[in-house]
């Protein structure tokens, strides 16, 4: 089930429990984890794609190792909050993963690339140890704007 916003998200939660965030991208997907009290996202892995089912296997696989409640994929809107192409993709991929049977939030990720990008330069990291962190570092940046969210009302 796609939630349509954080409250339906929540209601569909049990109290509590891990969430996997995940920022999609066309050749890579980066991977976040929150703890069950849903305090700090972190950032986990990068997930290099290859065929969905491929993928969804790896996802199948971190939600069971982990026990994930719940899904946070970033949506990439446009500037202006519109969709585009790429946002269309990433709806698509986050209908086949309702499979999963796992609450889905779709989260705005108009600017964790630029965000974490910043952080990386600030902190003098090389252009290699950017792009090898960058993904799954805005993947826990989308994923705690989300729990943020979730824990306010």
């Amino acid at each position: 089930m796609i939630a349509g916003g954080t409250l339906a998200f929540r209601d569909a939660l049990p109290a509590g429990g891990r969430l996997l965030g995940l920022d999609v991208g066309t050749r890579t997907i980066g991977v976040a984890f929150c703890d069950a009290g849903w305090t700090i996202a972190s950032p986990a892995e990068l997930i290099r794609r290859s065929k969905f089912t491929v993928d969804v296997a790896r996802i199948r696989t971190l939600v069971a190792e982990q026990g994930i409640k719940g899904l946070v994929v970033g949506l990439p809107l446009n500037l202006d909050g519109t969709d585009s192409p790429r946002t269309q993709s990433t709806r698509a991929f986050a209908r086949n993963l309702e499979p999963l049977g796992l609450p889905i939030l779709l989260w705005d990720e108009r600017w964790s690339t630029q965000a974490v990008t910043r952080t990386l330069l600030d902190a003098d990291a090389s252009r290699a140890r950017r792009a090898e962190l960058v993904d799954k570092m805005a993947a826990a940046y989308i994923l705690q704007g989300a729990i943020d969210a979730l824990t306010m009302g």
